[in-house]
């Protein structure tokens, strides 16, 4: 039982769960000439080093100008690229900025002064934000005119190299299946809405009032009705979405996650809705893949590439989703009938997901920071 609650106080604790921070990093490279454009999050580089000259809350063209600067230095000093094994020089080239799914992102594009004219093997080092955000990933797309790879930099992977030779579709794809249950894994709203749909999967529903499953074939069954319409209903948006074939506002997705976190916890306190649980898992899941589809979608990949990375990715999603199942439903059945279960982690953590989650959608739908 004390497992089953520290699993329940580990998924709450965090609390803030909008998107990872993400970085979009784009090398062209031709074997003669190496250059790159460099999408960063104005949030991120207002954290690092301060964009907000006047405290207002609000960066400007003007105060990220003044600034340009000190972003090149701060953003360059943590790229090195090499070709064949020479270190290239970085130059910044130009300076604009850009909309993402999540806000507004600063791109430097910048050239890479290489030893030698011809090249064969590059290899790219990135370490932006990983002293100040563990969680923080550099996503990488290398254009080679007509050929295309991708990859993911983190700090356990801070080093690819991006040869043809070497980046295999196979490990493509196996980094995106593991981004994917990385994702899932920090995605504490994703978390919190599967935890508030679990938390009751032990009971059954009698005269309004939980009362403790017979058989555990019971419980799997519900489980596994919840767990798979959540799968496909956020399958299809992820994939509308990161092929660009239906988009949502981010501000209204993210809200909308927020509040079905909070609807799912408050029928764990006051039921409504049990037999039929696995519809709300599937029509709120409509709404959780286009949040999964951000990152996917802001890279810009091509469509073979993106499909790649798309299945790769909602694989990992679901076998992150599956992994917190197999190791919250055991510990549930087993204390189900205990009044810890039923009064802590049931009405107590319910009682807390709501309203962390309630925090969570006032920021996000009225854009304010409450804490």
């Amino acid at each position: 039982m004390r497992a089953l609650l520290a699993a329940l106080l580990f998924a709450v604790a965090p609390a803030h769960a909008h998107k990872p921070s993400d970085s979009y990093l784009t090398l062209f490279a031709d074997g003669h000439t190496l250059r790159g454009q460099w999408d960063i999050a104005l949030r991120d580089l207002e954290y690092a080093i301060g964009l907000d000259a006047d405290g207002n809350g609000a960066i400007t063209w003007g105060e990220l100008k003044a600034k340009q600067a000190e972003v090149d230095a701060y953003a360059l000093a943590r790229l090195a690229l090499r070709v064949d094994g020479s270190e290239c020089r970085l130059e910044p080239a130009e300076h604009l900025v850009d909309d993402h799914s999540d806000g507004a992102y600063a791109v430097l594009r910048f050239a890479a002064r290489c030893p030698s004219e011809s090249y064969h093997a590059v290899e790219v080092e990135y370490r932006l934000f990983f002293d100040l955000d563990p969680t923080h990933r550099g996503l990488l797309r290398v254009d080679r005119g007509g050929d295309t790879t991708t990859g993911i930099l983190s700090p356990e992977r801070p080093k690819l190299d991006i040869s043809a030779q070497a980046r295999s579709k196979l490990q493509q794809f196996a980094e995106y299946v593991r981004e994917g249950v990385w994702h899932i894994w920090i995605g504490f709203d994703h978390i919190l809405f599967l935890v508030s749909l679990l938390l009751p999967s032990v009971f059954v529903l009698i005269n309004r009032e939980w009362v403790p499953a017979h058989r555990f074939r019971d419980t799997f069954w519900d489980v596994f009705r919840v767990a798979t319409s959540f799968t496909v209903a956020h399958s299809i948006t992820l994939s509308l979405a990161a092929l660009s074939v239906i988009s949502l506002p981010s501000r209204l997705v993210e809200s909308t996650i927020a509040l079905s976190v909070v609807l799912a916890a408050l029928n764990n306190i006051w039921p409504l809705v049990h037999a039929r649980r696995w519809a709300v898992a599937f029509g709120f899941g409509l709404i959780h893949g286009f949040g999964f589809a951000s990152v996917l979608a802001d890279l810009g990949l091509p469509r073979d590439a993106l499909l790649l990375a798309l299945v790769g990715f909602n694989l990992g999603v679901e076998a992150g989703q599956l992994a917190i199942i197999a190791v919250f439903l055991p510990l549930a059945y087993a204390a189900r009938r205990s009044a810890f279960y039923r009064r802590l982690v049931l009405a107590g953590g319910s009682a807390l997901i709501a309203a962390i989650a309630m925090v969570w959608l006032a920021e996000r739908a009225l854009d304010v920071k409450l804490y």
